[in-house]
């Protein structure tokens, strides 16, 4: 009988894979559930996968070349998520076994996230609420109409294309920097990434984190942003040199932050930026919604049964590499 590992923590397969999807991945075989929630070392995640043939991979476990060395019986791992970089790909391919992601799910939670701290940001609603659940009268001060302001997307992939229209539709300009892409919606204007930071009101950070972009908004980036701009960060931790953010802050020349990701642990904000007023932090729950985690998690239901059935999947990474699936269909036929 096929043997499927679900790499969630139990917390992590109640918040970020779903009961549905876990039923329905057990009627493809038998599975083996993760029961602690402390970090797997590598040898306990070897241990775990020795006996399996596919691995539904979470996005925080990293799954290294000793795995794929290892694994005789591994057929494919399959990523809950878009997030691969901790997948040792090259090694996946070498040993045969194709690796699949699912899909981006999360576009619309997240863009309600972006715009929903976008009203908070220049509206001190936060400030608000807590003044108020403390038992104290807060004193009204005078906040910003999103109308009629400008915001920059630096990146123009999935969950840009998804909030560009609706910042349109609020009467925002939309400026986006992309140089990878020719941007081609309603009345998005694609400029410079020195105009986008000069000209936005509110610069929401979307770029890939890979080499390229590292440390993309350090100290220069914050210099060169308008004057009582504010910063929004719901993609990746590495894209930010949080010290110059910490900076610019602290200048007073950025006039608030809000960030859903940083270089804490699992991709976490900072808590020495997290505690500040002027910055408004989640735990990286941007796409934490039962849509969006149940249609990355049935994806992965969907890939295991393609493999099943001798079928590369749409999500596969390196579809040309998929001998062991492909060795054991054909004995079996």
């Amino acid at each position: 009988m096929t043997r499927i590992l679900l790499t969630h923590t139990p917390s992590a397969r109640k918040n970020w894979y779903g009961e549905k999807a876990l039923q329905n991945l057990a009627e493809l075989g038998e599975l083996a559930l993760r029961e602690q929630e402390s970090a797997w070392s590598d040898a306990e995640l070897l241990s775990a996968a020795e006996s399996c043939d596919i691995i539904v991979a979470d996005r925080a476990t990293p799954i290294p070349d000793s795995v794929f060395e290892r694994a005789d019986k591994l057929l494919a791992v399959v990523r809950c998520a878009m997030d691969v970089r901790n997948i040792d790909i090259d090694a996946a391919s070498r040993n045969g076994v194709v690796v699949t992601r699912a899909g981006p799910g999360f576009s619309l939670s997240v863009s309600e996230w972006i715009i929903g701290q976008m009203v908070n940001l220049a509206r001190h609603i936060p400030d608000y609420m807590l003044a108020y659940r403390d038992g104290r009268v807060p004193e009204p001060v005078m906040g910003q109409q999103l109308s009629g302001k400008t915001a920059g997307i630096i990146g123009f992939g999935h969950i840009g294309r998804t909030v560009a229209p609706v910042l349109e539709s609020m009467g925002l300009r939309v400026l986006v920097n992309d140089p990878y892409i020719s941007v081609e919606v309603g009345r998005v204007e694609q400029v410079e990434f020195d105009d986008l930071l000069q000209q936005s009101d509110f610069i929401i950070c979307l770029a890939v984190s890979n080499e390229e972009t590292a440390g993309l908004m350090n100290a220069s980036a914050f210099e060169r942003m308008k004057s009582g701009a504010y910063f929004i960060n719901p993609s990746r931790g590495e894209l930010v040199d949080e010290e110059a953010l910490e900076d610019a802050l602290q200048s007073g020349s950025l006039a608030g932050a809000a960030l859903d990701v940083g270089k804490d642990h699992d991709n976490y904000p900072s808590l020495t930026l997290a505690q500040r007023c002027d910055v408004i932090a989640t735990p990286h729950i941007g796409g934490m919604s039962p849509e969006a985690v149940s249609y990355q998690a049935l994806q992965t239901v969907e890939q295991v049964r393609h493999i099943l059935d001798g079928v590369v999947p749409d999500g596969a990474l390196n579809a040309d590499a998929a001998s062991r699936m492909c060795s054991l269909i054909a004995k079996e036929r």
